[in-house]
Formats: C-alpha cells, sequence, structure tokens
C-alpha cells in the first residue's frame, strides 16, 4: 500500500517541486501520504494530550518505537510541522530516499559515530531557526512489549537549541505491526503525548543523562513499563 501511493503521488510532486525551486510543496503531500498509508492500511489514530502543544513554540518530540506505523504516526498527528531522524536504510527506498529530504527527514547513521554527529548537528541547526523535530530515541525498534534504553543524541540537541522536549507513548502498533511478527492487524493506534519538559540549564554531561532518565520514565509510566 505504502510503495502504491509513493508510486502514484511521489515522483509528479517531486518533480514539480524540482521545476519550481518550492520544497515547500511537498509536505502537504508527504501528510496526505502518511495520513492514508495508516487509513489504507487499516489502522485508525487516537491522539491525547494535544493540549500540551503550544503551536507557536518549537520542541523535540520523543517517542517510543515498536513499529513501521510509528513513523508515520507521529509525523502526521502531533500538529507540528515535524522533522524527523530516521534510520540511513530508509535513503535505499526507491522514491523515499530521495523525497526525505524535501520534508526534513533526516537519515542518521548510527554505526558511524562521526556522520551520527553531523546529521544531529545539521538537525539541531534546523531546530535553532523554529523547525520541530521527532526523534525515536531507542536507536531501533523494540520488539513487541519491549522499551529500550534510550540514546542520548536528541537530549543534547533539545538542550543546545534552548527548546523543550515532549514525550510521547505510541500504543498498540506494536500489535497492529510489530517487529518481527510478520503480521498486520486493523486496529487502533493511540498516541499520548505528555507534558513538555524544560531544557533550561542543562548543561552537562549529567544533566543530560538526568533528563533523559526523567523522560525515559514518563513514557515507560504511560506504557505500563517500569523503568
Amino acid at each position: 500500500m505504502a510503495a502504491t501511493l509513493l508510486l502514484i503521488f511521489a515522483p509528479p510532486v517531486l518533480l514539480v517541486a524540482w521545476l519550481t525551486g518550492n520544497r515547500d510543496l511537498v509536505y502537504p503531500w508527504a501528510l496526505f501520504g502518511a495520513r492514508n498509508w495508516l487509513r489504507l492500511s487499516g489502522m485508525k489514530v487516537e491522539v491525547r494530550g494535544s493540549e500540551h502543544i503550544d503551536p507557536k513554540q518549537t520542541y523535540v518530540f520523543i517517542s517510543n518505537h515498536r513499529s513501521y506505523l510509528d513513523t508515520a504516526t507521529l509525523f502526521a498527528y502531533t500538529g507540528q510541522r515535524l522533522g524527523v531522524l530516521a534510520k540511513k536504510e530508509l535513503l535505499k527506498v526507491p522514491i523515499l530516499g530521495y523525497g526525505m529530504g524535501y520534508v526534513n527527514i533526516m537519515a542518521i547513521d548510527r554505526s558511524n559515530r562521526e556522520r551520527a554527529l553531523q546529521t544531529t548537528e545539521a538537525a539541531t541547526a534546523r531546530i535553532r531557526s523554529g523547525r520541530s523535530f521527532g526523534v525515536f530515541a531507542e536507536g531501533t525498534r523494540a520488539r513487541p512489549g519491549e522499551f529500550l534504553p534510550f540514546k542520548k543524541g536528541a537530549f543534547y540537541m533539545a538542550a543546545q537549541a534552548g527548546v523543550p522536549l515532549v514525550p510521547v507513548a505510541i500504543k498498540n502498533s506494536d500489535y497492529l505491526m510489530g517487529k518481527g511478527t510478520g503480521e498486520a492487524r486493523l486496529g487502533t493506534i493511540v498516541m499520548v503525548i505528555l507534558p513538555p519538559v524544560s531544557t533550561a540549564g542543562v548543561s552537562s554531561d549529567d544533566d543530560v543523562k538526568l533528563l533523559l532518565q526523567r523522560v525515559h520514565a514518563m513514557i515507560g509510566a504511560e506504557l505500563g513499563m517500569s523503568d
């Protein structure tokens, strides 16, 4: 289903954006594609906690990650124009890999520390310019029912850019299309947006570690997982 949507809509949209030099043309179509991929896959999305978000504020959204469904959910349903840090493997997907840069999806190579650092620095610069970002801080998809430790990169990004973190708990996506299950079921993904956490005064490695632990605990509590 995702491949069909890409083949039908992405090439003409990307061509027009390239010819006109107007990358902003792509974002509404990317939202359309993400939402309709979920819908046509039989998924509904229920969002809770949107009242915690100030539409005029820039944030770094930190989410758990158990399914391919999570990326489209986070990208399309926060209510913000969102960039996303994604795995470098997505660059290999035809059309999608090319189009990612048009909608501020940045591929991070976690196997190469220097390249990963360059990507997070570039993302930090975009956050400073007013673009919110979404990050799956576990660094990979967890298996159904798992909640993995967080990587520090996104927390440094938010602290250096001086913007709040927003913990996000995505539920049910592992049941609907979890890692290693080989199955897809119809159902409802629940995305819970928790209250923002300030990064003011966060400057040292110890400060970042405490911030990480706090956000991990908040998401874990919402998922019903002990930290």
